[in-house]
């Protein structure tokens, strides 16, 4: 029997597992945004700091992106 022929396939190229990787980075990154703004007081409401443009705006959008980065890498037909 020829060992070169029994080698492992990959279900996807290199460049696939890159672009993985980067849109689970960014996934992490929009949840490290959005993390954070709370009190050790319970009686203590911030508003301003848990309602803030990085909360709210900024980090789903950064996650939506990582999300799209991901199945664009899934998508991607590495062979052209």
């Amino acid at each position: 029997m020829n060992n070169e022929n029994n080698k492992p396939e990959f279900l996807f190229d290199k460049v696939n597992y890159k672009i993985l990787l980067i849109g689970l980075a960014v996934i992490a990154l929009g949840f490290i945004l959005m993390s954070g703004g709370g009190s050790d007081d319970p009686n203590v409401f911030k508003a301003d700091e848990l309602f803030s443009f990085r909360r709210i705006r900024l980090a789903p959008t950064v996650v939506l992106i990582g999300f799209g980065i991901t199945i664009y890498s899934i998508l991607k037909n590495p062979k052209k």
